[in-house]
């Protein structure tokens, strides 16, 4: 009888506690998808593609939601209002549409007192996803301009470009790093920005295993502590990357102790 018992104890716990498992919402992993417009593209339909981006793949909220490094775009700033009311009066000669394009194209052009440097990586998102990102900031508050004609550009500047391939030929880890934007979020000695996980000390918290399937696929899992930045890290980020620059990173941050 008692062994029964037990045995209840045992089984009415383990089905509790799955319970709570599928009770709590699961992150699922949001890789950003391109987006393709015709030249009658609505404004809706920019500004909806551009909120996607914005709140998802794109991990725009990891640095302009927290306000520490970014100002939020979605709420006032410093008095001046959203971002769609405040972008034509932050530089002379620049109209909201073009300082927002400029921002996100060039973001050390512009940088604000008081903010770390921004390292948004243009590179990674189509012409057409960032004219989607535009639009959607510009309709914080402000009037949308971005049109079809802005679009079709893009999108013939896209289809003309060469493949994507390395962001660098270097074989060196630390060049490699800088030119893929690891930086931006991870700190090494006196280099980069304490957002994720710093690489020092990495190989005495995961394996070399752990690290390249971390590069590979960023969505797989995520370092204890850092559950708030689940989607932040390009999820293409491999594709920046020849095999042997995988290896020399893995190589590399596996002998940081």
């Amino acid at each position: 009888m008692t062994n029964l018992k037990i045995l209840a104890v045992v089984i009415g716990t383990l089905a509790t506690y799955t319970w709570l498992a599928n009770a709590i919402p699961q992150l699922e992993s949001v890789v950003p998808e391109d987006v393709t417009f015709s030249a009658d593209v609505t404004e809706a339909e920019l500004v909806a593609a551009g909120e996607s981006l914005f709140r998802g793949g794109a991990g725009c909220t990891t640095c302009h939601g927290l306000e520490t490094r970014a100002p939020n775009l979605l709420t006032d700033f410093a008095g001046e209002g959203r971002i769609g009311q405040r972008c034509g009066r932050r530089v002379e000669g620049l109209d909201c549409k073009a300082y927002i394009y400029e921002s996100i194209t060039n973001p050390s052009a512009y940088e604000i007192e008081g903010f770390d440097p921004m390292v948004f990586a243009a590179a990674l998102y189509s012409g057409s996803q960032i004219w989607a990102l535009v639009a959607f900031l510009q309709d914080q508050g402000g009037e949308v301009t971005v049109t079809g004609a802005d679009i079709a550009a893009a999108q013939e500047a896209d289809a003309a470009a060469p493949p994507g391939g390395p962001m660098t030929a270097s074989q060196d880890p630390l060049e490699i790093m800088r030119a893929t934007l690891c930086f931006g979020c991870h700190k090494l000695g006196d280099e980069g920005v304490e957002l994720g996980p710093p690489f020092e000390g990495m190989a005495s918290r995961i394996d070399a295993a752990r690290i390249r399937r971390s590069i590979l696929d960023p969505m797989a899992e995520t370092a204890e502590g850092f559950d708030h930045l689940l989607g932040t890290m390009p999820p293409n980020l491999a594709d920046l990357l020849t095999a042997r620059q995988l290896e020399i990173l893995v190589d590399f941050l596996s002998e940081q102790r």
